[in-house]
């Protein structure tokens, strides 16, 4: 039974500054709050908000966690409002049904698979050399490089292309009403009802003396409308998207009329 959890951590406590600078060491503290060890199932999170004066992660496991240990550590432990809230995810994965809109919030990791990258980071740079000097050790091609969308237009246009296979299509923005005495103009579309609503470079190392990690990240807010309802499912419990160990890729959806996603089924 999946279940999606809503943590609060104090920004100002030194374990919570520690754990909000590294995505590695986030997901790491994460995976400590399931019990079963090592952990195998899929699990996502984000980042819902991140103050100078609060955070916030959202995390979608398929056991029952305990956040104590985080609470513990880098929240406010018995404090008002410092409580994890846990949330059974059934009820809202049986609501999905063919044609029902509802309002989703994704934060993901767009980006495309490239034969040669136009500039290439260290551990591209190295794989391309130990290409160059065995070309046929693993086969007569090398396996494509990963490299991000960086402008807002590619990320959408990414969402957008993923869409159909993920279960839902998002339909067009309802255009505001002219003012008085203007007539609408018919040749301007209001567009697909997503949009950016922010845009970030995450770089972190993975292990102290290790490699540095970059990742180009966007969250999307939008409508959509259920086209395969199995498969906007396993969007939801399996992620949209790469980098989901370091928060990216947890869909979640709303009430249509919700100005914001809902965090609880």
């Amino acid at each position: 039974m999946p279940y999606l959890s809503k943590i609060a951590l104090n920004p100002r406590r030194r374990k919570a500054v520690s754990l909000l600078s590294s995505p590695h060491r986030l997901h790491a503290v994460i995976l400590a709050g399931l019990a079963v060890q090592p952990v195998t199932e899929r699990v996502l999170w984000r980042m819902e908000n991140n103050t100078p004066h609060r955070a916030e992660i959202l995390v979608l496991t398929e056991s029952r966690p305990s956040w104590q240990h985080l609470v513990d550590e880098a929240g406010w432990p018995g404090a008002d409002g410092g409580e994890p809230l846990v949330a059974n995810y059934a009820p809202l994965l049986e609501r999905i049904a063919l044609g029902k809109e509802f309002g989703f919030r994704l934060t993901a990791n767009p980006v495309q698979n490239v034969p040669r990258p136009t500039k290439p980071s260290e551990q591209q740079n190295a794989r391309l050399k130990a290409h160059a000097e065995r070309p046929d050790a693993n086969d007569h091609r090398p396996r494509g490089f990963r490299v991000a969308h960086r402008t807002a237009a590619q990320q959408l246009d990414w969402l957008l292309a993923r869409a159909d296979r993920h279960g839902f299509t998002i339909p067009e923005a309802s255009a505001d009403a002219p003012a008085p005495g203007l007539k609408a103009d018919d040749s301007l579309a209001a567009g697909p009802a997503v949009s950016i609503v922010s845009r970030d470079i995450l770089r972190f190392n993975k292990h102290r003396d290790g490699p540095r990690i970059t990742l180009s990240t966007a969250t999307f807010e939008g409508r959509l409308r259920v086209t395969d309802p199995h498969a906007l499912r396993a969007a939801l419990l399996g992620g949209v998207g790469p980098a989901k160990g370091y928060g990216q890729g947890l869909l979640t959806l709303a009430p249509v009329r919700a100005e914001a996603a809902v965090t609880s089924a």
